[in-house]
């Protein structure tokens, strides 16, 4: 072992590795509660959990290389992104999880905290945010519920090769709008949706898609200056709004 390396760290949850282990600490036992939960019901690559002590959670380090990172072009093949595309549908057609997810009424309400945020205090140029929220708009409609990650970034699947390897973090998991999972992976990616759908399948809605990462990004920018990361970073949810002016 080289030493303790932190992989991220703020007031809520703090997450360690140790060589092979990852070492969660989280304030909430209901994430931790979740996450085991979830993984055990995924028919995906998860990490094996290794021990629970609240409010520790050890799992085992999963193979392989996370997909890409926001902020920078991702490496990864397009069979790779293909395949977790296919990972992806696969969670989506399994089973709901037992504990509910956030409501169309949950999203709505953080949605028009979040602008009202934003506006008073100036974080982004009010055509920005007007143009976002409108986009946005289209994700607020009834969804079919669906097995979601929840917090699918890029970062949390791992692949090797053109294969995936493994999905980690899943507290976050529950029943919700599928199209959600699919935007938040290839948010900041945009270029990549085509290679993701083509392993998901055809019946993905890319207006809806659209729509979540403008809500996404809106809803984010709050708890993400707050807790020391930076949405103006190149590449990164700042970006990802700014770009919707540039379209028609």
């Amino acid at each position: 072992m080289d030493g303790v390396e932190v992989v991220v760290a703020h007031s809520q949850r703090a997450t360690l590795r140790v060589g092979e282990v990852f070492l969660k600490v989280d304030v909430d036992p209901a994430h931790a509660d979740v996450e085991v939960a979830a993984m055990a019901m995924a028919p995906v690559p998860t990490p094996a959990v290794l021990w629970r002590e609240p409010p520790a959670l050890a799992i085992a380090a999963v193979p392989g290389k996370a997909l890409g990172v926001l902020g920078e072009p991702s490496t990864a093949s397009p069979a790779a992104w293909a395949a977790a595309g296919a990972a992806v549908r696969r969670l989506h057609d399994a089973p709901l999880p037992p504990w509910p997810g956030r409501t169309l009424e949950d999203v709505a309400a953080e949605l028009d905290r979040e602008c009202a945020w934003l506006h008073a205090n100036a974080v982004l140029p009010a055509e920005v945010i007007r143009r976002n929220r409108e986009i946005a708009q289209i994700a607020l409609r009834p969804w079919k519920p669906a097995f979601i990650h929840g917090d699918l970034q890029i970062t949390h699947v791992f692949v090797d090769g053109d294969e995936v390897t493994g999905v980690i973090d899943w507290s976050e998991a529950a029943p919700g709008d599928a199209m959600f999972d699919l935007a938040i992976l290839t948010l900041g990616h945009e270029e990549r949706l085509d290679d993701l759908l083509t392993g998901y399948g055809p019946d993905a809605d890319r207006d809806v898609i659209r729509a979540w990462w403008s809500l996404r990004s809106l809803t984010a920018a709050h708890w993400l200056i707050e807790h020391g990361f930076d949405p103006d970073a190149p590449g990164c949810e700042f970006d990802v709004l700014r770009a919707r002016l540039r379209e028609p």
